[in-house]
């Protein structure tokens, strides 16, 4: 059996949340504009390469575009092809390490062919080695800049960089993402460790050269003075936001939902009553899970199972009434969903395809 085209005929597309199949994820079209509209005003134009691993949708990459955002950051080579499929290849960073031929080739053909500019993470000779061979032109010299995850130290960057220029490769400059400082309860302390981390992908940048200084995220979007918006102070030129388009509770108890709205939640069917609990579709399967629990205003969530979610309603429910449920972590959330259905109120206004899944 082939593949089954998860969209409805016209003449079925629901108008109402009401009519939504669940669980089903929903996107509020208003919150999502003024979460989009806010960080522009924070970081305008080339200051934000927004990350779309933490959607995965190339409609609401257009959205970012249309708020002045023309570079995006991506995690997967998918991300990176399904862009440029798009027209959204204006300047595409994959800001993760792959050594694989296949997917390397086909970023470096859609670059030579001009169908979009690519620029490739590399933190190792292997990486740099292997994006050669495959025919990359552009490069990020990847720096730990305190999360133990990818990224060379500090003082060898200007080396890796000199091997791959010897290489053919453009190394357009720096990227380091300080994810392990994203949510932190001081905010003094957060700060100052922001601070370190940007001082050490700074001298790096002063050993390997280039324009672009890359670093950041939501939790810490607001601790970046970018050269576009300050010019000529010794900060990051972009700042690599993602999570702020659609946001989540974990994000929002650490302080950041009072800039951003929560523009997304998965909608979800009460399937069973019992007599002090009850039982919604959204399970583990529909939800990411890695920051706890999601919540909901129906009441407080007991736990999850692979297609249930199990809470303490607050008050009355019956089997059949729907809850709306917001998710801990939106990026595996949104991997996790074929569609988003846009809404202003209970009317559902658009259908946007989650279509930057998978690798």
């Amino acid at each position: 059996m082939g593949n089954v085209d998860p969209r409805p005929p016209e003449s079925l597309m629901p108008t109402s949340i009401h009519d939504l199949s669940t669980p089903a994820v929903v996107i509020d079209a208003d919150a999502l504009d003024a979460n989009l509209r806010t960080m522009a005003d924070l970081h305008p134009g080339a200051a934000l390469r927004p990350h779309v691993k933490a959607h995965k949708c190339t409609a609401l990459a257009a959205a970012q575009r249309a708020v002045g955002h023309r570079g995006f950051t991506c995690a997967t080579p998918r991300e990176v092809l399904g862009m440029a499929a798009a027209g959204l290849g204006d300047d595409l960073l994959l800001a993760n390490e792959t050594v694989d031929r296949t997917r390397l080739a086909a970023m470096a053909a859609l670059h030579r062919d001009g169908r979009a500019r690519i620029t490739v993470a590399v933190d190792s000779e292997a990486t740099v080695d292997a994006a050669a061979r495959a025919g990359i032109a552009e490069v990020l010299v990847d720096v730990d800049i305190g999360l133990p995850r990818c990224g060379i130290a500090a003082q060898e960057a200007g080396a890796l960089a000199d091997r791959a220029r010897r290489q053919g490769l453009v190394v357009r400059g720096v990227m380091g993402y300080e994810g392990h400082l994203m949510a932190m309860d001081d905010p003094d302390e957060q700060a100052h460790r922001v601070a370190e981390a940007v001082e050490r992908l700074l001298a790096a940048h002063a050993d390997v050269g280039g324009d672009v200084v890359s670093s950041g995220g939501t939790g810490t979007h607001h601790l970046h003075r970018t050269r576009v918006a300050d010019p000529g102070t010794p900060h990051v030129t972009e700042v690599q936001a993602g999570s702020y388009a659609l946001m989540d509770s974990h994000y929002a108890a650490h302080g950041h939902g009072e800039r951003f709205a929560p523009a997304c939640h998965v909608i979800g069917t009460v399937v069973s009553v019992g007599r002090r609990h009850a039982v919604a579709d959204v399970g583990l399967k529909a939800m990411g899970m890695d920051h706890g629990n999601p919540t909901t205003a129906a009441g407080a969530v007991w736990f999850l199972s692979d297609e249930h979610l199990t809470f303490a309603p607050s008050t009355p429910v019956s089997v059949g009434d729907r809850i709306a449920v917001v998710p801990a972590h939106i990026d595996p959330t949104m991997a996790m969903h074929e569609v988003a259905w846009v809404v202003r109120g209970d009317e559902v206004v658009d259908r946007w395809p989650i279509d930057l899944r998978g690798w």
